[in-house]
């Protein structure tokens, strides 16, 4: 069975003073609190065990805010990360979860919305969980700036051919996104990557692995997809106008965890409509009572 890690920690450095007394992924985006995007996107993916990885000082607020998942039909777990030393990093704390399955890793700072999201992550699950052949599963998505992040090379297939880390020459305009999907392999080489320069375990030498063993595939998120990072002022403003329009526009709500957690069989209708009372003072719990007549 799959399982989900949201990792959440850092010290949101280019937030401050915003998050010098509160997490990054507890600030609010639009009418939610940050976590509630990637933990939607882990739950559509049908995805029930998510290990949430922060900082000592942080785990608290998520523990608090998330309680251990079941009024959801998931079960939350919580790990701490000491110190940010690289996204890989997330699979040697996760060990002892993610035991003996495959895992999906997503940045808690990290928005995804498309239609066909949910049907490119249940194969990046199948492929993730084969047991003759099974292949890590990462996203592309094009940006006018491509050498801000990790830069996947593809051929008319696909295929990825290279990665690059914030290339200064980058070879392609698709960045590769805060979603990956690995089998548990990913455990092992975790533990068996150099830190770069910089001191971390870097994601990008993990899916190098990966390419190295022809076990790297690439989904790109084309046109009709957004991918939003929120990790600058400007992004995280940016992003809860993305999602204020859209809720307006469409009448429905993005990341609206009792929502999703009904629509995917998680609860039932009994135990969504009583999540809903719980809330109906807000205009959150309003939304959700309507949903659920």
């Amino acid at each position: 069975m799959m399982k989900g890690i949201v990792l959440a920690g850092g010290l949101g450095t280019r937030l401050h003073p915003i998050t010098k007394g509160i997490s990054k992924q507890l600030l609010p985006v639009y009418d939610k609190p940050m976590i509630y995007y990637p933990i939607s996107v882990l739950m559509t993916a049908g995805i029930r065990e998510v290990l949430i990885i922060s900082t000592p000082d942080d785990l608290g607020g998520f523990e608090k805010l998330l309680g251990d998942g079941s009024f959801l039909g998931m079960s939350f777990t919580y790990a701490e990360q000491a110190k940010p030393e690289g996204l890989a990093q997330a699979f040697i704390i996760g060990a002892s979860f993610i035991k003996t399955d495959p895992v999906c890793l997503i940045l808690g700072d990290n928005i995804f919305y498309g239609s066909g999201l949910q049907q490119k992550m249940q194969r990046a699950c199948e492929m993730a969980s084969d047991q003759n052949d099974p292949k890590a599963t990462v996203f592309g998505y094009y940006v006018n700036n491509p050498g801000r992040y990790g830069v996947a090379e593809f051929n008319a297939e696909n295929k990825v051919i290279s990665i690059e880390e914030k290339p200064l020459e980058p070879k392609s305009n698709y960045a590769i996104t805060g979603l990956y999907f690995y089998p548990n392999s990913v455990i092992e080489i975790a533990k068996t990557i150099e830190p770069s320069a910089r001191g971390e375990l870097e994601i990008t030498s993990v899916n190098e692995r990966f390419l190295q063993q022809d076990q790297l595939n690439l989904e790109l998120l084309e046109r009709g997809y957004t991918w939003l990072d929120t990790g600058t002022v400007d992004a995280l403003s940016q992003a809860s106008d993305f999602v204020e329009v859209i809720e307006k526009r469409q009448g429905l709500k993005i990341a609206a965890l009792e929502e999703v957690a009904y629509e995917m069989g998680f609860i039932s209708k009994e135990k969504a409509v009583e999540l809903a009372k719980d809330l109906e003072h807000s205009a959150y719990g309003q939304y959700l009572l309507e949903r659920f007549k």
